[in-house]
């Protein structure tokens, strides 16, 4: 089926203005067109994305639901710059609640993504940390579950399509490309001094398509010298998360070290044991159930409740349920197998 067999003008618009990526069997055919968000994305120039001139986006192209009776995402975008902390934050919710619905993420919402990297790096935005974690989950599936093989899933595969109709699978693919593109400004909020900053710069990070190592080298390289257990325990995940989305070589066995080492915070600790349990397929090896058990036994004042990769299952309410769950009682072994 040849682009051309398709009215350029609408798209792929029915003629109520919504649109179906699922009644026809040719949606490739836009792939790398103006209607795939990668490319506006990708066209984006930094002019634009520097100068927050969010009127030169093509917000319209990519809005398949009427927004006639209630201000577009764009106008929320702007308000969230407002130096007063009560509009701001009002304004990120609002654009939240514009860019998903029904746990999807709507076509239009990656074009806002640069514009809130913006804000994280501005000084005097009040939320830089709101705008960053609404990015990093822009940048991500909403299917989180307490179970080895999706704790550190950062999207899946297989053909899914967004509560307006678009297809999510380019829509997270154009958050992540988006923030892959803004890496430079993304790397130095690992030292910022607020830890909030910090720990939602590592779950933007996490969902980066390229530059993996690079990345990955940074946040161990600042583990260190992190002194906030909610940060140490996103610089572990988030190199986890990259690990297994890049297939980073000596990964494993760098978190392998990392829980085994008793000079470490306990907060690291556990987080390397959960991020090597699912990275392997090997059984739990008693040593880990220990660590993992003794922290979550020690762990009354729900210390890891704000790392971003738990609070996405906080449904579960407890750390002991998330981890009761990830690691069933028969899965066992007696010692780490090899790596």
């Amino acid at each position: 089926m040849d682009r051309d067999d398709h009215d350029q003008q609408s798209g792929p618009r029915r003629e109520d203005g919504t649109v179906s990526w699922t009644s026809w069997d040719g949606r490739e055919v836009y792939a790398g067109s103006e209607w795939d968000v990668r490319t506006a994305i990708a066209e984006m120039t930094p002019e634009v994305k520097d100068g927050f001139r969010i009127d030169e986006v093509p917000w319209e192209r990519f809005r398949f639901i009427s927004t006639d009776s209630k201000p577009p995402a764009e106008y929320w975008l702007a308000q969230a710059r407002s130096v007063d902390a009560d509009i701001a934050d009002h304004a990120l919710d609002r654009l939240f609640h514009s860019l998903f619905g029904h746990g999807r993420i709507s076509g239009s919402a990656p074009l806002a993504v640069p514009f809130l990297i913006r804000l994280a790096t501005d000084p005097s935005a009040p939320r830089r940390a709101g705008a960053l974690s609404l990015a990093a989950a822009l940048a991500r599936q909403h299917d989180s579950a307490p179970a080895r093989e999706w704790f550190l899933l950062t999207a899946y595969h297989d053909l899914r399509f967004s509560f307006d109709g678009y297809l999510e699978n380019w829509t997270i693919e154009a958050s992540r490309l988006a923030i892959t593109a803004d890496t430079e400004l993304l790397l130095p909020l690992l030292h910022d001094p607020h830890p909030e900053v910090r720990i939602a710069a590592c779950d933007a990070l996490a969902t980066a398509v390229d530059d993996a190592d690079r990345i990955a080298a940074a946040l161990l390289a600042w583990l260190p010298a992190e002194p906030h257990p909610v940060a140490q325990a996103s610089l572990v995940l988030a190199f986890a998360e990259l690990a297994r989305e890049h297939a980073l070589p000596g990964a494993a066995d760098r978190l392998n070290t990392l829980w085994q080492d008793p000079t470490r915070p306990a907060e690291v600790r556990f987080a390397a044991a959960i991020a090597w349990y699912c990275l392997t397929d090997t059984p739990v090896p008693d040593e880990l159930r220990a660590v993992i058990d003794t922290y979550v036994a020690q762990d009354s004042g729900h210390a890891l409740a704000d790392v971003p990769w738990i609070a996405r299952i906080d449904c579960w309410n407890s750390l002991a349920a998330i981890t009761d769950r990830m690691l069933p009682a028969n899965d066992h072994a007696e010692h780490p197998g090899p790596q």
